[in-house]
């Protein structure tokens, strides 16, 4: 057998023995165009692009293993998981509806094509997953029930887990599903992960979302949160129309503005209702804060619709943030030198340079503990704002403000 052959064969063996794992599927396999071109690598590519926030990326990775393997049950959950997200960021009812309808196919075509241990088990942990993302009707204990088979699952092969690893899997996502629902019945679960010997990587996200609840539990010890506080926690990163909601429900911006401006002719009606805020649930506390005209939560002008918008879906970053609650400091306070007495100084923070535009607004929050750096020093100005960071900085404000 000359080279060149046996290299063919060869690399036909190792494409045989990576999708051996099909359990029965081979008949419906197709050769890929390389060694990594494979459904199952295919799959957990399309499951670290959605981690990494990459939809369009990790649809075509999910449609490749499909190419590669007619109904995959992995890929058909990952494919799932993908349309959930998507109907997450679905603003119209209707369009959401559809997207939410799809993901339910996928899910059920998933579980209809598994037919192995491991494929079982990534239908299950998924399934908890979209759950969480589209919160059905009784999606809390249709997530419990999926947990409860998840663990149950004889014969499980972490090797054959590509993007779950291991068993461990079920029980961080079960501890995300129930944070979303009461995030103080998340602990028990986050507490098995942390002390597992094989959690692998979800030991270091289970830190993190146990980070999260403890900020909320900071910020409730301070006052009884609203219901809308509470929803608004739990998120990975918060809107616009967010931040609005928890300045006028916990804050109570408009009796905190009210009760410190002298001049009444500075207590004003919104001058006019952003087109894109006329149906938004937080219609109301976006025409309170616009009121007050506060830095960073000004309506935008929008070049398509040449109009003015509030732009209440739009995600805040750290810097947003910062320059937001400082606004609020200077109004409240009168202090108007408070926007300025950083300014001249070397920033002692690795990624704020003393020459940007809001310099002086994350000296201020830093400073008087609304906001954190991370033990590195950075202060990650880019990231989006958590649910948790936000209500922790509202409460910090509020009791600063209001001396209890």
């Amino acid at each position: 057998m000359n080279f060149i052959k046996w290299q063919q064969k060869s690399l036909f063996v190792l494409i045989f023995l990576t999708g051996s794992w099909l359990s029965g599927c081979a008949s419906d396999s197709n050769i890929g165009v390389g060694v990594m071109d494979n459904a199952v690598q295919q799959y957990a590519q399309g499951m670290m692009a959605i981690e990494d926030g990459k939809l369009d990326q990790a649809g075509k990775k999910f449609d490749r293993a499909l190419a590669l393997v007619k109904k995959f049950s992995p890929a058909l959950a990952g494919k799932s998981l993908l349309v959930a997200h998507e109907a997450d960021r679905q603003e119209q009812a209707d369009h959401r509806a559809v997207d939410v309808a799809r993901a339910i196919e996928l899910l059920d075509a998933a579980e209809d094509s598994a037919d192995a241990p491991h494929e079982l088990f990534i239908y299950h942990v998924t399934a908890i997953r979209v759950l969480t993302i589209l919160k059905t009707k009784k999606w809390l204990q249709m997530s419990t029930a999926h947990h409860k088979f998840a663990l149950d699952i004889d014969d499980l092969d972490s090797a054959k887990l590509p993007y779950y690893k291991n068993q461990v899997a079920a029980d961080y996502f079960m501890a995300v599903a129930k944070y979303n629902s009461d995030f103080r019945k998340a602990e028990p679960l986050l507490q098995s992960v942390v002390g597992s010997v094989n959690g692998g990587k979800w030991i270091k996200k289970a830190n993190k979302l146990y980070e999260k609840i403890h900020k909320i539990a900071r910020a409730s010890s301070y006052h009884t949160m609203s219901g809308v506080a509470l929803k608004i926690a739990v998120l990975d990163e918060v809107s616009r129309g967010d931040v609005a909601a928890l300045m006028v429900s916990e804050l109570k911006l408009d009796a905190l503005f009210a009760g410190r401006i002298r001049k009444r002719s500075q207590e004003k009606e919104a001058q006019f209702t952003p087109a894109d805020v006329l149906d938004h649930p937080f219609r109301e506390e976006i025409a309170t804060v616009m009121k007050w005209n506060i830095r960073g939560l000004a309506p935008i002008y929008d070049s398509q619709t040449r109009a003015e918008l509030f732009k209440p879906n739009e995600i805040v970053s750290r810097r947003d943030l910062a320059l937001m609650l400082e606004d609020v400091l200077v109004q409240v306070t009168g202090q108007a030198d408070l926007a300025s007495q950083f300014i001249g100084q070397k920033s002692p923070i690795p990624d704020v340079a003393a020459t940007v535009g809001w310099f002086n607004a994350v000296m201020t929050v830093t400073t008087r503990g609304l906001m954190k750096s991370e033990v590195s020093g950075e202060f990650r100005p880019s990231d989006p704002v958590s649910g948790a960071d936000l209500l922790l900085a509202i409460m910090t404000l509020r009791t600063a403000v209001n001396g209890n």
